[in-house]
């Protein structure tokens, strides 16, 4: 076996591995110290997250002219004396209930039996029940066979009496009574004070505790750093304020509802619900799960479970899918799996608490991610963003040889705007990076290959979409005069180019194929290539395409050129004019009267440098996008570009609805 030699490894290499440990071993520390440090975490916290909350309310108050200290203070002793009203009120609630249970044991053994009788003799649980009744009999019978032979063998003994034996406990003293009462009160209470105590000198210091969090982020630009963080507080504290508005909103309803249904407790579960809906998505559920079960013990027919169910399915929707998208929008901001998987990470480490407290601590990451540079990756992580851009993504998906799942973002694209838009805006730019990429050695030949195939697919699958009329388009809108030159997409609006009819064309434009596009090096510049043909092809005028290649000196003899009034030329880079130039006197020879245009589709080319290709090549015309090379291949037919009345038809290719 013959050994690989050692490659040692660069700098770079060794920094980048180097860099990927020590956040593994900072993510663990953080992890033990946000679980060993809960006593002090949490109330932190949730000092943060109330401090969220009532910093309005504090704003509010300080516009009547009162000093922040006093603002401060009664906004929090007023917020802490309802949460105070409430805990009373939840515990007054849990010790009725307990107190009632007993009472309901009679109605559940009855709906028990009931559903026993109702499934006797044919239920699967009911035979297996039976079974192992009578394997248990089985076993049993030998121990008593023996239990009653040494019974009968062995004379009875005498059996001591036994001694009773009591112990006196003194009765405890008034201190130590006063102890028995306090002590389960002690955590809960110092935990209140840790909340209480950070709550106001986080309201009182914010503007210091933003100035502070600005020096962490370390941006150089600190006026844009100084207005996104107070935007960013200003939203937080929006969302969370709203969000306790109306999820108290739902709890009340909750409340009253189940009041009136005769459900016992409805204020413990309206309480519990408005809490648990802090949680997305199963919040409600739980919540719904506890009067469900009390519902069933406490009617014995079936219709106060039934109206409790009703309530639940009619008014959480309401509030999820109505009020909340009219107040503040679908979104947290937090994608679904983010969800589950902080709801899950933050139970682990805290609990219940961690629960509650899930949704809104990740919120904060995430708006901290978008702000701060140092914490982008926690909004690629958990935010509701795409983590890759359109152009992106499209790029991705042909590099993946799967241009279904691209041709499925197109149709949501192709809804509002134009094929010709979405080729410039999302697919030409993620040409573009398959380009970069090729550049620098990372796409092997067969990789450009496979991209070509798959943007060739893409264009099929997109074809199949109808032509419509654009309700948006002015026919009366002026277009400039032809130039050499159409480097934006916007001098060219796709939805004020006229469909043209073949009658209306010159006799030379009649042919089967008047339009040839040619790939100018590689199969990114086919591909190119492929989307121009089928945007000229949309708009009346019938085209072929080349692969890259056929303007070499081998090949140039069997082009075919029959019929062809323009050829547009196509490069995805301008790495080598002479290649350009060489291309294009071929072609000049190859097709004589035909006009040329050279497109030139690289990333932020600017007109004077597009000028200059087109000048070094001696082409008739050039394009920085497929909007610029589609308007001049119209308008050198020399009919109207623009379609007015029933004699232009407006193109717009969009997704059938």
């Amino acid at each position: 076996m013959i050994r690989q030699p050692f490659k040692a490894r660069t700098p770079e290499e060794l920094i980048s591995l180097l860099s990927a440990v020590a956040m593994a071993i900072l993510a663990a520390i953080i992890v033990m110290v946000l679980y060993y440090g809960r006593e002090i975490i949490i109330p932190i916290a949730l000092a943060v997250l109330l401090s969220f909350v009532l910093a309005p309310l504090v704003r509010l108050v300080q516009r009547l002219r009162i000093p922040r200290s006093l603002a401060v203070v009664s906004v929090v002793v007023i917020a802490f004396a309802f949460i105070f009203a409430m805990g009373s009120l939840l515990a007054t609630q849990l010790a009725q209930l307990a107190g009632d249970l007993p009472r309901y044991q009679s109605t559940i053994s009855e709906k028990i039996q009931s559903f026993r009788e109702t499934t006797a003799g044919r239920g699967t649980l009911e035979r297996a029940s039976s079974m192992l009744k009578d394997l248990s009999k089985e076993l049993d019978k030998p121990k008593e066979a023996a239990n009653s032979l040494g019974t009968i063998a062995a004379p009875k003994a005498a059996s001591p009496k036994p001694v009773p034996v009591e112990v006196l406990q003194p009765d405890p003293g008034a201190l130590e009574s006063l102890q028995t009462l306090i002590s389960p009160l002690l955590h809960p209470l110092a935990t209140t004070g840790i909340i209480v105590i950070f709550v106001i000198f986080i309201l009182l210091q914010r503007e210091d505790l933003r100035n502070r969090l600005i020096r962490l982020a370390g941006s150089d630009d600190l006026q844009r750093t100084t207005a996104a963080l107070d935007d960013a507080a200003s939203r937080l504290s929006r969302l969370f304020l709203i969000q306790l508005l109306l999820n108290g909103s739902f709890g009340i309803i909750i409340g009253m509802g189940l009041w009136l249904i005769g459900v016992p407790s409805a204020i413990l579960w309206g309480i519990l619900a408005a809490v648990l809906r802090f949680v997305p998505y199963i919040g409600a559920v739980i919540a719904a799960a506890f009067p469900l079960a009390l519902a069933v013990a406490v009617d014995p027919t079936w219709t106060m479970l039934l109206w409790t169910i009703a309530l639940f399915v009619v008014v959480e929707p309401v509030v999820g899918h109505v009020l909340e998208p009219m107040v503040y929008g679908h979104s947290t901001g937090l994608s679904p799996v983010a969800v589950v998987a902080s709801a899950t990470f933050w139970t682990a480490l805290w609990g219940p608490i961690g629960l509650v407290l899930a949704t809104p601590l990740t919120v904060c990451l995430v708006v901290l991610g978008r702000h701060v540079e140092r914490l982008e990756f926690l909004d690629v992580m958990f935010g509701d963003r795409p983590a890759l851009s359109p152009p992106e993504i499209f790029y991705q998906r042909m590099l993946a040889g799967d241009p279904t799942e691209a041709s499925a973002k197109a149709e949501e694209f192709l809804k509002e705007r134009s094929l010709g838009s979405y080729y410039d805006e999302v697919a030409l730019r993620g040409l573009q990076l398959a380009q970069a990429d090729a550049e620098r050695g990372a796409l092997a030949p067969d990789r450009l290959t496979k991209i070509r195939d798959a943007v060739q697919e893409f264009a099929n699958n997109i074809s199949e979409q109808d032509e419509r009329p654009s309700p948006k388009v002015n026919p009366t809108t002026d277009v400039e005069a032809t130039s050499a030159i159409e480097g934006v997409a916007e001098d060219a609006p796709y939805e004020s180019l006229r469909v043209l009819r073949k009658e209306d064309l010159p006799s030379e434009w009649q042919g089967d194929h008047p339009v040839l596009c040619l790939a100018g090096r590689n199969p990114i510049d086919e591909a190119a290539a492929i989307m121009l043909a089928q945007l000229t092809d949309a708009h009346g005028l019938s085209s072929r395409v080349e692969a890259a290649g056929a303007l070499s000196t081998a090949n140039i003899f069997r082009l075919e050129t029959a019929g062809v009034a323009i050829a547009c030329l196509v490069y995805m880079d301008a790495s080598s004019p002479a290649h350009m130039r060489y291309s294009v006197r071929r072609l000049r020879r190859k097709l004589p009267k035909a006009t040329i245009i050279l497109g030139c589709w690289m990333k932020d080319i600017d007109p004077a440098a597009l000028e200059s290709l087109r000048e070094g090549a001696k082409a008739d015309l050039a394009a920085a996008t497929l909007g610029g090379a589609l308007k001049l291949c119209i308008e050198a037919t020399g009919v109207d570009s623009l379609g007015t009345g029933a004699e232009g038809q407006i193109s717009k290719i969009t997704a059938a609805s």
